[in-house]
């Protein structure tokens, strides 16, 4: 649809029901948008406001001079349709609709609504957010267009996430700010008057800023529509899905929600990874997932090398990576070899490696994981590692190493410690790229699975 990078990219903003009443939803969305650091023009609308927060309102859009690139939209159901024929006489661009009160509402009227505000902006070429959303967010542009100026707090990264839940959306973004996981975009669907999954997709593909896109899905009027624009572009940029509504109850729970029934729970997971989708069936995997897509290589094979501080971790990982499909491989000789060299024979020397007998040698862990990472049969290296009191240099070893690698193949880790003690070290790893962290071995080992999901569907797709 035309105008969608005016919509995430506006020079002008309207907040079209602003309020300097915290009570009013369009209180926070002018609070997002200011204290968001957006810095182009902000125009508060208000028929009763001469100022709020500091900037000049207008009575409507009609009485401001300028160009209007979006409008953000926080008034009652019943005034919408009135407010979008403004918004088409002005020329607005692109919509925020964060308004509720239209088709999913268990009233004709919500849907006769809907269908009239459709029409309006379907014949402008008006893109439209919502209705019955928090809003969306474009982190590159210090864009908070929603209703929770603690959005702003995530870091800029390469995620978009677009979801048909402010709920899962808000969810994802606290767990992300406390992971470290930056994000370019989080788009709350709502209702999609025009604006769905595939619109997005479309838009995405050709957004320099996201390098992975991420689905939270309820129920989809036309999900031909999603299929079709994701089988389009064969898997040039990840795209994850986690589709909820499997039983009954969730069903039902999605006609109310977003005015579409979830459908049947297999048909669309089948169909979303036929059409080059990676499917998770949860957020913690949904999120974890899309750090390791957007941070790490994609493995050649499925060969993995485990290389543990201690070898609990190590045998948790090799557990959930050989029930998923990945192979603890047996290494090269002259890389078994070197091994055999650098560890006692009490030590597990094979993969999975227990580099424990080593903690007090940071050359010999260095010179393993060096070895490990350079096998042949090896397609990416888990590298688990429990603090303990012996061990406290072990990252500030390894860590020159793992930089000057810069994951020519993928490298994922669950190093752990108390607070404070390697934080600020891992944070430094994963900034410049040298690795992707996660809170357990499970997670970790999930993570390179799905990175080995994701090569066999882009296999797949060519």
């Amino acid at each position: 649809m035309a105008n969608m990078k005016i919509l995430f990219n506006p020079e002008s903003v309207a907040v079209i029901g602003a309020s300097d009443k915290q009570a009013k939803l369009g209180f926070h969305v002018m609070k997002s948008l200011t204290k968001g650091g957006f810095a182009k023009k902000i125009i508060p609308v208000n028929p009763g406001g001469i100022e709020i927060m500091g900037i000049k309102a207008f009575p409507s859009i009609a009485d401001y001079d300028g160009r209007i690139d979006l409008a953000i939209v926080v008034l009652p159901a019943r005034l919408v349709p009135g407010v979008f024929r403004e918004c088409a006489s002005k020329g607005v661009k692109g919509i925020v609709l964060i308004t509720a009160g239209f088709k999913e509402i268990d009233d004709p009227m919500g849907a006769d609504l809907h269908d009239e505000i459709a029409g309006i902006v379907n014949q402008a070429g008006i893109p439209v957010i919502g209705p019955n959303t928090f809003g969306m967010i474009n982190f590159h542009v210090e864009l908070n267009a929603s209703f929770t100026p603690e959005f702003s707090r995530l870091k800029k990264g390469g995620i978009c996430l677009v979801s048909q839940s402010g709920g899962i959306s808000h969810l994802l973004g606290f767990m992300a700010m406390r992971a470290d996981v930056g994000f370019s975009k989080i788009v709350g669907l709502g209702n999609r008057l025009n604006i769905d999954f595939a619109e997005m997709l479309e838009y995405l593909m050709d957004d320099p800023d996201t390098k992975v896109m991420v689905l939270y899905i309820e129920g989809v009027d036309q999900p031909r529509d999603l299929i079709e624009s994701a089988k389009k572009y064969n898997g040039n940029k990840p795209i994850i899905a986690y589709k909820t509504g499997k039983g009954r109850v969730g069903d039902h729970a999605s006609l109310s929600h977003t005015g579409s029934m979830a459908g049947r729970h297999g048909i669309y997971t089948g169909a979303l990874s036929q059409a080059g989708i990676l499917t998770v069936d949860n957020t913690e995997t949904l999120l974890d997932t899309a750090k390791a897509l957007s941070a790490c290589p994609i493995p050649d094979g499925p060969g993995v090398g485990v290389l543990s501080g201690q070898a609990g971790p190590g045998m948790a990982a090799c557990d959930l990576c050989e029930a998923k499909g990945l192979k603890i491989v047996r290494f090269t000789g002259n890389t078994q070899q070197m091994v055999n060299e650098l560890l006692p024979p009490l030590a597990l020397r094979t993969n999975p490696v227990d580099m424990g007998p080593a903690w007090y040698d940071s050359s010999a862990i260095k010179e393993i994981i060096q070895a490990v990472m350079d096998d042949d049969n090896v397609d990416g290296t888990l590298i688990l590692m429990m603090f303990a009191s012996a061990n406290v240099g072990a990252v500030s070893g390894i860590s020159d190493l793992l930089k000057k690698w810069a994951q020519k193949k993928p490298v994922i880790s669950c190093i752990q410690s108390p607070p404070g003690i390697w934080d600020e070290q891992i944070g430094a790893l994963e900034e410049s790229g040298a690795l992707v962290n996660y809170p357990t071995p499970e997670r970790a080992a999930r993570a390179m699975v799905n990175l080995w999901e994701y090569k066999k569907i882009k296999d797949r797709m060519k």
